[in-house]
């Protein structure tokens, strides 16, 4: 596969994040690691249910090899999004989806 670009996200600010974090406390992790780590499989994974839900969890299994710190600093670049939150071995992650329909979107707190 090529190698993508990482992409710069906006950072998020400390209430959008607050806010996110309430409505990602009830998600189940959607994606987990294993002891395969970080591959291609996973990223594409990733990216694929951020389409779909726009806020998902990231669990690290505890087969892993995968350093939960290191996890949280690459993820967001390579999958173009925003990490909320790192917490135990769970990584919470946002990334926009403008072609979802309205009323289906999450919609951040400004101000």
């Amino acid at each position: 596969m090529s190698d993508k670009k990482e992409q710069a996200v906006s950072e998020l600010t400390i209430k959008e994040k607050k806010y996110l974090k309430g409505l990602a406390h009830p998600l189940s992790p959607v994606v987990k690691i294993g002891k395969e780590g970080l591959t291609e499989n996973v990223f594409t994974t990733i990216e694929t249910e951020l389409l779909h839900h726009e806020l998902i969890k990231v669990k690290i299994g505890s087969n892993s090899a995968v350093n939960k710190t290191a996890a949280a600093e690459q993820l967001p670049g390579k999958t173009a999004s925003s990490l909320v939150q790192l917490i135990g071995k769970t990584i919470i992650l946002y990334k926009a989806n403008p072609k979802k329909r309205k009323d289906k979107r999450i919609i951040l707190k400004t101000g």
